[in-house]
């Protein structure tokens, strides 16, 4: 085996967002947040509405605002999914997927709400809060390593390995 079948030179790496559409772990991702969006509209629309009629005035405007809240988070997060599968599926380029982000906000949502008022919150809610925060914290960080990923970078850096065995050949005059 020789440096060449080993060491690939002046080869581009893959793109991680590229790759990373188009694998199951994606797939997965996407059926996960998916069915936590259906899971929460069906709380919201149903249990949820019933448990809030029956708190408190304050504890009713933390519950409308926590929810609200949960709902513009789950809303970025299936714009986001959804952008990535029509990229995997070919329907838009990564560049125009780029453009569409311009769009699609996936910034941390600051709380106002205290511990206290979390903690009068019914608890399906606050489950519902946990993993749809988990799952946008997974998302910002995929979405800074794609972004890592496709920007370009200053200049390609030299393999080191495929550097020194160049010097060694040249130093003692070997010749594949």
């Amino acid at each position: 085996m020789n440096e060449p079948d080993v060491i690939q030179l002046d080869v581009d790496p893959v793109r991680f967002g590229q790759s990373f559409v188009g694998s199951e772990a994606f797939k997965a991702l996407f059926q996960e947040g998916m069915e936590l969006i259906e899971e929460t509209a069906a709380y919201l629309d149903g249990p949820g509405r019933e448990e809030s009629r029956n708190l408190p005035r304050q504890e009713s405007l933390v519950y409308a605002s926590e929810s609200m809240r949960l709902t513009t988070r789950l809303m970025q997060i299936a714009s986001w999914l959804l952008l990535q599968r029509a990229v995997a599926e070919g329907e838009i380029s990564p560049d125009q997927a780029q453009l569409e982000k311009n769009r699609v906000r996936l910034n941390s949502h600051d709380t106002a709400t205290t511990v206290s008022e979390y903690e009068t919150l019914p608890e399906r809610l606050r489950e519902l809060m946990g993993l749809a925060t988990r799952l946008h914290t997974r998302i910002l960080h995929l979405e800074r390593l794609i972004a890592e990923a496709g920007a370009p970078s200053q200049a390609p850096v030299p393999n080191p390995v495929a550097t020194q065995l160049g010097m060694l050949q040249r130093a003692f005059g070997l010749t594949e």
